[in-house]
């Protein structure tokens, strides 16, 4: 079924990070990694939107933001840490002690997180709640398949207790009754010899397997909306098959709604509604799963899909040139430009925003329309 309200809403979404770089003559100075830079998205009850784009890019950061999973950052004041020496602008690391503002012990994991933007579920915004509010929501509302399954899973606990370990954290559920219900989701995912592999280890299951708990685990406690990274990674192409059938026989099941991240297009294209694609922190165009495939209206996205071989036409696989950008350097204009074989002036000095460059067809892109076709 579907509608059309969006179940999720995101936008203007940033999240940054915070590095140190030294200059050529040692000086620290600080440096920020806009990991996400001010992107919007939607998926409505019942669709699938596929994220795609390079490795670090800013997908799965967006993924994570969107459960404001991002470690917390802690700033340091004045006049509570004068003894540090430093200013209010700068940020704390490491491990130390204060008698005056109660915070003992505290560890900086990483510098930065979300800055900026909106993520409304449900026209709630998930950004603006506490923990222990955020935490009804992961798991019950919205699950994740995180990419690589065996470290996902704790090694020390059989797989049993991992399955059921969210509906008992949501729901006061009798443990014959969580028991049962384990059972019936492993039994859903296909996992085979589930009475007598019950309370084995994560380490005795395959890869293909560890997905199949993972997708027991994300959807044992009903949730609306199902984050899947790169679901299919690192399994052998028969493997990857019953997953994403399995994905798919599971989202009309449930009624699901899903967040693809994957940098695998056929996986995008089987399993997609709606594509949007991603670079240096932003989205650069977005469309239904057909347009983006046949009529591609950014470079990039184009790039992308000439490096992909194809058995039904005869063509030089060409692809990108140059190397994803560095996140500490900044790039003037279009982010895209320096691998652009279509770049102009323009393109070097302006950002290009994200706009309809054909109805319901997003591109950021100042020569959208002016692209010769493409020849995909």
């Amino acid at each position: 079924m579907q509608n059309n309200e969006p179940l999720l809403q995101v936008k203007n979404l940033k999240t940054y990070f915070y590095a140190v770089q030294r200059t050529q003559d040692f000086q620290p100075i600080q440096a920020t990694i806009k990991a996400v830079d001010g992107i919007n998205l939607q998926i409505k009850q019942g669709t699938t939107l596929g994220l795609v784009g390079e490795s670090g890019c800013g997908k799965t950061t967006a993924a994570l933001s969107i459960l404001n999973l991002i470690p917390y950052i802690i700033k340091t004041k004045d006049v509570e840490y004068a003894h540090l020496g430093r200013g209010s602008s700068q940020y704390a690391r490491g491990y130390w002690r204060s008698d005056t503002t109660g915070l003992t012990h505290k560890r900086i994991v990483a510098e930065g997180g979300i800055v900026g933007g909106e993520v409304l579920y449900k026209g709630k915004d998930l950004l603006k709640m506490s923990q222990e509010e955020i935490r009804h929501i992961r798991g019950k509302e919205i699950s994740m398949i995180f990419q690589n399954p065996q470290p996902s899973l704790h090694p020390m606990e059989f797989i049993g207790f991992q399955v059921g370990e969210a509906l008992l954290t949501h729901e006061k559920t009798r443990l014959e009754q969580l028991r049962k219900l384990v059972f019936e989701y492993l039994g859903k995912v296909e996992l085979k010899d589930i009475d007598k592999r019950y309370r084995n280890a994560p380490h005795l299951f395959s890869g293909g397997e560890g997905q199949r708990i993972m997708l027991a685990m994300a959807l044992i406690a009903g949730p609306k909306l199902l984050i899947a990274d790169e679901p299919v990674k690192s399994l052998d192409v028969i493997v990857q098959r019953q997953v994403i059938g399995l994905l798919r026989e599971l989202k009309e099941q449930f009624d699901l709604s899903m967040l693809l991240i994957t940098h695998d297009f056929a996986v995008a294209a089987e399993l997609s509604d709606y594509i949007a694609f991603m670079y240096s922190g932003k989205i650069v165009e977005h469309s239904d799963v057909i347009s983006v495939y046949k009529h591609p209206l950014h470079p990039y996205t184009r790039g992308l899909l000439d490096s992909i071989p194809r058995i039904d036409i005869k063509r030089e696989l060409r692809g990108l040139k140059g190397d994803p950008p560095n996140p500490l350097e900044h790039i003037p204009g279009c982010r895209f430009h320096p691998r652009c074989p279509y770049a102009i002036d323009k393109c070097r000095s302006e950002e290009p925003a994200l706009v309809e460059a054909s109805p319901g067809h997003l591109s950021a892109c100042f020569r959208a329309n002016e692209l010769p076709e493409w020849q995909g």
